[in-house]
């Protein structure tokens, strides 16, 4: 990740400038509030702000007109029981607002999770910088023979270097002919008077999915999780997990207890159907159940026998 003396300087002007404030904060998040944290290649995630803590939960579970109570321990308790019950509109009190840089191709997975206020870098406004996500060797794979939408072998060393080179000479090509499209530099100055110029609303639709883009995502505690286990989970594709393996330590920061409960409940957790758990109860006692037995389908039990490593 390469931030600008200039975005540098804003984070420390930033990072410098204290407010007085009467409500509770989270002391671990307030430590790396503004910091930007470096994913993928040219890539980040900072906390641009914040709204209430652990203690913020328990408050709204209980509708008390102070603080949680004085006992952490019971302020624990209270949290791992709301998740372990899926209580989940107590979470919803609290709300986080994030400033990432991503590809564009990460973006538009990310933009699926419609639980959230977002505001994206306008390519209509502002012209877009010359970066661009270029994968690195161990991240290049064929396409998987199982799953649609996933990765199989990593590619060989020769031809992943072949790869890369082709993704870096079409992202160039593809930069170039905008620069040129547009005929004007980020400052406005006309580079060509020779040439008029096409808008710039029109010269970005000549770029490729691994342009970075930016933008601003805020959302709840309890939908910020529900995007967490989707997106840091092993099946999810690489490029986002990057950014939701980042987003899991803010949380660690912000909602110790919460983040804590959520590894226990949701992260961590497995979750069995009816017939998966008849199975399982059958297994514990003793007894053998094939696959055509169980009433399961076969993605289903192989899901099943992974989570109980089986195989």
């Amino acid at each position: 990740m390469a931030l600008t003396q200039t975005q540098e300087q804003e984070i420390q002007d930033t990072q410098t400038q204290l407010y007085p404030s009467r409500r509770e904060v989270s002391p671990g998040l307030e430590d790396v509030l503004y910091d930007a944290f470096p994913v993928l290649d040219h890539g980040f995630v900072r906390v641009i702000d914040y709204m209430g803590n652990d203690s913020a939960i328990v408050q709204a579970a209980r509708v008390s007109y102070g603080k949680g109570t004085k006992k952490k321990t019971e302020d624990r308790g209270l949290i791992h029981y709301l998740l372990r019950h899926a209580h989940t509109t107590p979470f919803e009190m609290c709300e986080i607002k994030f400033h990432v840089k991503l590809p564009f191709f990460v973006a538009r997975q990310w933009l699926r999770h419609r639980t959230a206020n977002v505001n994206e870098y306008s390519a209509r406004y502002s012209i877009l910088d010359k970066e661009f996500y270029i994968p690195s060797q161990e991240h290049l794979a064929s396409q998987s023979p199982t799953n649609k939408q996933g990765r199989g072998e990593t590619l060989s060393s020769e031809y992943s270097n072949y790869v890369i080179a082709m993704l870096r000479t079409d992202a160039e090509n593809a930069y170039a002919h905008y620069e040129e499209l547009l005929n004007e530099d980020p400052d406005g100055n006309t580079l060509d008077s020779y040439k008029e110029g096409l808008a710039r609303e029109l010269a970005r639709t000549n770029l490729s999915l691994n342009f970075y883009t930016q933008m601003y995502w805020k959302i709840d505690l309890h939908n910020l999780m529900h995007f967490l286990t989707l997106r840091a989970d092993s099946h999810a594709q690489y490029e986002i997990r990057a950014y939701a393996d980042v987003m899991l330590t803010l949380l660690e920061r912000w909602v110790p207890f919460t983040y804590e409960a959520y590894i226990q409940y949701r992260k961590e957790a497995a979750h069995f159907s009816k017939n998966a758990l008849a199975v399982l109860k059958k297994r514990l006692k003793g007894e053998e159940v094939t696959q055509e037995e169980s009433g399961m389908s076969k993605r289903e039990w192989q899901e099943f026998s992974e989570a109980l490593d089986l195989l």
